[in-house]
């Protein structure tokens, strides 16, 4: 996620710039042959054009910004359990009890899971730091990694009922608990393999790239010239807002884009261990005004 105050320019025209060298191509090549030719450029309703375009582009862009928040809010959820559930393991249990010290360690090593999985990467070396060697080995033949270290947190409670260490009460409260997280779990399950439909994504594309063509043939006339430059920054300001768009529709990416959830996942990290009394690591810092 870009937390710098000035957005980084260089950053945009990395996106954009395939299209935009083919676009300033075109523009040379209109004006140059309006120039040098007899015929005249066809009047184009530009203004109309332009003004529907934009409006499409800014509703696939709330759409798709409503799917980045809600992925941010389902996060935030996630990490609120997570403190929840270690504020009661210690509760119930006490801090120097190995079981209430386990449901913690394994809750740290299921948020660094679920990052993995909703980036799309193998597990890495913060999952296997917080679990057992045998249950880090399992997760490697699991599918879901993260909702097994979950059934495992349950496990653990059903064990602390058993052995009498909790009461039903407790037991139920600790439950409620792992259905919010698990309810999170799936809601960014969801945001992450339901893309938006593919009219969202190839109708916007095809509008723009149709409208970038057409401007310089519009502005010629009125431009001459300097038509290359005009219709080059204003087909830049329109392949801008689509990026934008495209970049916003998966939350749970590994761009600049994205949701921080390397930050947040070490924030739950800092947070459980600073509940057992251990020494927490820092919180990680923008890299060249990016959060990851």
């Amino acid at each position: 996620m870009i937390v710098a105050s000035v957005p980084n320019v260089k950053t945009i025209v990395r996106e954009v710039w395939k299209p935009l060298v083919v676009l300033i191509v075109w523009d040379v090549a209109v004006t140059v042959f309006y120039v040098i030719s007899p015929f005249k450029a066809p009047s184009l309703p530009l203004t109309l054009f332009g003004s529907a375009l934009a409006l499409f582009l800014g509703f696939r862009s709330n759409s798709a910004y409503q799917r980045w928040w809600e992925g941010r809010v389902l996060w935030g959820a996630l990490i609120n359990a997570s403190r929840s559930l270690a504020r009661n393991a210690i509760a119930f249990l006490g801090r120097d009890d190995p079981r209430a010290r386990a449901i913690i360690l394994q809750q740290i090593a299921y948020v660094h899971a679920l990052r993995c999985q909703l980036r799309r990467q193998p597990l890495d070396e913060k999952v296997y730091a917080f679990v057992p060697k045998d249950e880090a080995e399992a997760l490697l033949q699991t599918q879901n990694p993260a909702n097994s270290l979950l059934e495992g947190t349950g496990r653990r409670v059903a064990d602390a009922l058993r052995a009498g260490q909790i009461d039903t009460i407790q037991q139920v409260h600790l439950d409620a608990i792992l259905v919010d997280v698990a309810n999170a779990q799936g809601g960014m399950e969801r945001l992450k393999n339901t893309p938006l439909p593919n009219q969202y994504r190839f109708v916007p594309a095809l509008f723009t790239r149709l409208f970038c063509l057409l401007l310089p043939i519009g502005l010629v006339e009125t431009l001459g010239l300097v038509t290359p430059i005009g219709s080059t920054v204003a087909s830049l300001m329109f392949l801008a807002v689509f990026a934008i768009g495209e970049d916003l529709t998966d939350p749970f990416g590994n761009s600049v884009h994205d949701l921080p959830l390397s930050s947040m996942s070490r924030t739950v990290e800092a947070n459980l261990l600073q509940s057992l009394g251990e020494e927490a690591p820092p919180p990680l810092l923008p890299d060249n005004g990016v959060l990851w």
